[in-house]
């Protein structure tokens, strides 16, 4: 029995992933204060004069986030999609999946503080 859902080939996946990364933009308000937010920091690392290694824990920091809230998207959707109906486990999937996205912006503020604080007392 073939899968209807599995891709046919490398470049029919990579379409399909860029579309799900355009539609979770388009659709989710977090997402788009998060990538403004990623621009307004990168623009900054520039003006403190951030080295490569700076730029790389910023890089990796950034795309956890964005990593993180794409998570969450699919999660909550796969949940909406499973019942119409007030349940606590899917509420519980809902929330867990919400706290990562939450411990990836701590974890970024961390970073953040670290890496523009070096630059600021040094």
């Amino acid at each position: 029995m073939e899968n209807k859902w599995k891709s046919k080939n490398l470049l029919y996946a990579f379409k399909n992933s860029v579309n799900g990364i355009k539609n979770s933009i388009k659709n989710q308000i977090n997402l788009k204060i998060q990538i403004l937010i990623a621009i307004v920091v990168v623009v900054l690392g520039f003006l403190f004069e951030f080295n490569i290694s700076d730029f790389i824990i910023l890089t990796i920091t950034i795309f956890i986030v964005f990593i993180t809230e794409t998570i969450n998207t699919a999660i909550e959707t796969v949940v909406d999609l499973c019942t119409d109906e007030y349940n606590e486990k899917a509420k519980l999937a809902k929330d867990i999946a919400a706290g990562a996205v939450t411990l990836s912006a701590i974890n970024s503020i961390i970073v953040g503080v670290l890496l523009f604080g070096s630059k600021i007392l040094y």
